[in-house]
Order: structure tokens, then C-alpha cells, then sequence
């Protein structure tokens, strides 16, 4: 193995331990998290790996805007777009757990003006949005989940 593919490995593992403790902390907490997610609203986003068909859960922050729940593929502001947004674009069929309630929901990328103006107010709300657009030049994808 590559000192490549061991730092990957090692990533990967470092991701997948953030999610665990995270989502456990989530249900733990009725939706709750602490650290540097205190008081933001989080969900988590059940997902079909595109390739696997096993199931993925991410914990996120998301945007309540009138009613309709969007989520951003942001990846901290990586050049690439999160695994998770691939998997939703092959089977965009997904459940999302919000504090104690699971809802089934299809998972609807939001394009031109609109993805810009709900991008923009997810930003203007934590700022750490806009800095994650300012690191990359790829546009960071919003997505909408539509109650099923």
C-alpha cells in the first residue's frame, strides 16, 4: 500500500468515527449536538450508496425556509462534491431524521437563481457557507428534500 492510499485510508476512518460519535450524539440528544454544532439546526440524511446499495448516513446542517428543507454539499469547501450527493443523484429516494422524527423525502437539486438565493441565506445564517464557496470554484450544490 501507498503512502497515498494509507493517508486516504486514514481519512475515511477519521470521517467515519466524526459521523458515528455525531449521530449518536444526534439521537442521544433528540437532534441535538454540542461543539461547534451547538444551536445549529442538523439533520441526518440516510442515503443509498450509488454503487454498494448499502446504507449511508450523514449528519448535516440543514435550512428550514418556509417550510421546505434544504440541504448544501458544501465538503467544507473541497474541489469535489461529498460522496453522499452522488448517492442522492442515483437514487434520490432518502430519509432524513430531524430530532425524533424519521420522514421519507426526495432528495431535488435546486438550480440558477433559486439555488443562489437559498445558498445565499444559508450563508448570510452561518457564514461558514460562504467561506466554504470562496474556497472552491466548483458551485457547491444545493439540494431540496421533498416530504415523500
Amino acid at each position: 500500500m501507498s503512502d497515498r492510499d494509507s493517508s486516504s485510508d486514514e481519512q475515511v476512518s477519521a470521517v467515519n468515527d466524526w459521523n458515528t460519535k455525531n449521530i449518536e450524539e444526534f439521537r442521544a440528544n433528540h437532534g441535538a449536538l454540542g461543539g461547534s454544532f451547538e444551536g445549529a439546526p442538523v439533520l441526518l440524511l440516510h442515503t443509498k450508496g450509488a454503487k454498494s446499495g448499502q446504507e449511508r448516513i450523514n449528519p448535516m446542517m440543514y435550512l428550514n425556509e418556509d417550510g421546505s428543507i434544504y440541504v448544501f454539499a458544501s465538503k467544507a469547501g473541497a474541489d469535489t462534491n461529498p460522496d453522499w450527493f452522488h448517492n442522492l443523484v442515483v437514487t434520490p429516494e432518502v430519509n432524513i431524521e430531524i430530532g425524533d422524527e424519521t420522514i421519507e423525502a426526495t432528495a431535488v437539486p435546486v438550480l440558477g437563481a433559486e439555488r443562489d438565493r437559498i445558498y445565499a441565506v444559508q450563508a448570510e445564517r452561518f457564514p461558514g457557507f460562504g467561506d466554504y464557496q470562496a474556497k472552491t470554484t466548483r458551485v457547491i450544490p444545493v439540494v431540496q428534500l421533498v416530504r415523500a
